[in-house]
């Protein structure tokens, strides 16, 4: 009577702990290993954020490492909100070709008052570098957005589509449910062709209701009844990262913190929510997010693919994690810490 899917994998994940807005003191603390496998997450990426000075790539290639060694698959992005990026060898595209966890860069913030708002030159240019890093690799090469709350909203990303070569996979805007106005936008995007991510969240009746924020449910539902394939839209956590309110003015209010049970969390409402078949509301953290960077051995339970398999109880709780056939979580209880 146990639900087998496959492993959960979360494209979004401040490793070494995010936030930093409100001063030192609003430092998020780093992801340990049952933070991840506790939530079926068997598969994770992650990346620096708003803070690329005191944390920085050497710290984040080597947390990677180490969780790998803990059992779980994990890559990484190179750079940060900023731009020009700081890279682990200098160079964007010999950090995705020669660093094997790195597969893309990002976050990189636009639409953001923390964003370096980079030219569009500035930006296409980081993107054709991401991209033959990518081509020469075997590797995504993806260039993950942080869309903020400007006003501008995917301008620079509709701009790179409509006037270069770079198509339109080679991105994964995330961040995209954070107010109306912004999934709006989103829509006509995926519309073109471009995959969606959003972000999970454990506390959304509040983000709804105080922030406008636009549920994950709510938002893959009329995905889907737009006519939007259910192969463009992707799930991730934000986990460890700070969650910040900030003021009309750009004053700092208050933070909390991302969460990797927020992903279970949220495929489960799609089911009971939004009665989306459960076949498809999985996709958002398994076969779609394998797609959309590359990692042709995840996402499904299939011949040749890597053992990692999640087995759910009848209530979609976690009762056991397999990650690369070594079992991580069984009923219920971390075997690995």
């Amino acid at each position: 009577n146990l639900i087998l899917v496959p492993g959960f994998i979360d494209s979004h994940v401040h490793v070494l702990g995010g936030g930093g807005e409100g001063g030192f003191e609003n430092r998020m603390p780093e992801s340990a290993i049952t933070d991840l496998t506790m939530y079926g997450i068997t598969t994770a990426v992650g990346l620096l954020g708003t803070d690329g000075i005191a944390r920085e790539m050497t710290s984040l290639i080597a947390k990677v490492k180490g969780l790998k060694a803990k059992g779980i698959t994990a890559y990484a992005y190179t750079g940060s909100y900023q731009t020009p990026i700081c890279t682990l060898t200098g160079n964007v595209t010999k950090d995705i070709m020669m660093v094997e966890e790195i597969i893309g860069i990002g976050e990189i913030a636009i639409s953001d008052h923390r964003s370096s708002q980079p030219s569009f030159d500035e930006f296409v240019q980081l993107a054709a570098h991401t991209r033959l890093g990518g081509i020469l690799s075997g590797k995504a090469g993806i260039v993950e957005l942080h869309l903020g709350d400007g006003s501008r909203c995917l301008e620079l990303l509709e701009r790179a589509i409509a006037e270069t070569e770079i198509p339109i996979t080679q991105f994964l805007p995330t961040h995209i449910n954070r107010n109306p106005r912004l999934f709006e936008k989103a829509l006509e995007f995926a519309k073109k062709g471009g995959t969606l991510d959003f972000t999970g969240n454990e506390d959304a009746d509040y983000w709804e209701k105080q922030c406008g924020e636009v549920r994950c449910s709510k938002g893959i539902q009329r995905m889907l009844e737009e006519g939007i394939s259910s192969d463009l839209f992707t799930i991730s956590s934000d986990a460890q990262g700070s969650i910040p309110l900030f003021s009309p003015e750009g004053k700092f209010l208050g933070t909390g913190m991302g969460k990797s049970s927020s992903l279970l969390k949220e495929i489960k409402e799609c089911i009971a929510a939004e009665t989306i078949p459960m076949e498809i509301a999985l996709k958002a953290v398994t076969s779609n997010v394998a797609r959309i960077l590359c990692l042709n051995t995840k996402g499904h339970i299939k011949e040749g693919y890597d053992a990692d398999l999640l087995l759910l109880t009848e209530n979609m709780e976690i009762h056991t994690v397999i990650a690369m056939g070594n079992t991580m979580v069984f009923n219920g209880e971390p075997l690995v810490k």
